[in-house]
């Protein structure tokens, strides 16, 4: 019996971990736009590489030199869909909103999880997913389409990241692939950190506001992901990382981002078809 409730109270610890980890990344994200105005999407989204190197390259310490060419293209492809990733989803932000542009992120690992379910539940969710689409980018004369488009642009790139990090998690041990990747990227990104910042007057605020996109939505999640997946399994991990929409879409009404009710209709239609997809593979 004490094991047992040893063993509940860790999950309750762990899933309480899972969702201050989900809200920090949305108000990470919040912040980031606030920045918006002085230095764009690309100079929010230089700071947030650094921030995340700067966090992740001392608690990894990956060894460079020791990487052999097997290894090496993963890390660096992995650096280029990164900083893709994070480019298309805060360029989405700008043009369509936080709640609808995360919810279009959320496509990608859903993708990959409908890909691996070839039940009848399996298409019933693919289906689910396919109208909260049509839900929440509502196709019409006055719909962003550039805005849906850097979305699913962010969609691909988080689903090539999924499956760059299992390659990487075979070849290089621990998390020296993934951090030696954030190193890659912060490299490439500090010259557009550096033009941006001082081609232009920046104030205080936007860049405390950029700073703050780093940490709350690359360094926290990071470690508090670490230590949730000690406590929960993956699929119940996977499970409540679908929390993610719901939690933009709430912080975006704060910023002022009101939702119409189709546009709910299909975020929650997205979410459910991940929560069933990852039950139905566990």
């Amino acid at each position: 019996m004490e094991n047992t409730a040893g063993t509940g109270k860790s999950t309750v610890r762990g899933v309480a971990t899972l969702m201050a980890s989900s809200l920090s990344n949305q108000l990470g994200a919040a912040s980031g736009s606030l920045a918006f105005p002085a230095i764009g999407p690309l100079g929010v989204v230089a700071v947030r590489q650094l921030i995340a190197a700067a966090v992740l390259l001392p608690i990894a310490r990956p060894r460079f030199r020791s990487f052999t060419r097997g290894q090496l293209w993963p890390v660096c492809l992995l650096a280029v869909v990164v900083g893709t990733m994070n480019l298309g989803l805060y360029s989405a932000i700008e043009r369509i909103g936080l709640g609808l542009a995360v919810t279009l992120e959320f496509l990608g690992p859903l993708s990959l999880a409908l890909l691996g379910a070839r039940s009848k539940a399996g298409i019933a969710c693919a289906l689910a997913a396919a109208a909260g689409v049509v839900g929440i980018t509502q196709p019409g004369p006055s719909t962003d389409y550039l805005g849906i488009g850097f979305g699913l642009v962010g969609a691909a790139s988080w689903a090539a990241y999924i499956l760059l990090n299992r390659t990487i998690g075979r070849r290089i041990p621990g998390i020296q692939g993934t951090a030696a990747a954030m190193a890659v990227s912060a490299a490439a990104f500090l010259p557009v950190a550096v033009v941006i910042l001082f081609s232009r007057p920046v104030s205080w605020f936007a860049i405390l506001c950029a700073v703050a996109a780093g940490v709350l939505a690359s360094a926290v999640p990071y470690i508090a992901d670490l230590l949730a997946l000690r406590r929960v399994p993956a699929a119940l991990f996977g499970m409540l990382m679908s929390v993610n929409p719901v939690f933009a879409a709430l912080i975006g009404l704060a910023l002022g981002q009101a939702l119409n009710a189709g546009q709910w209709a299909g975020i929650l239609l997205i979410v459910g078809a991940n929560a069933t997809v990852l039950r139905l593979e566990g």
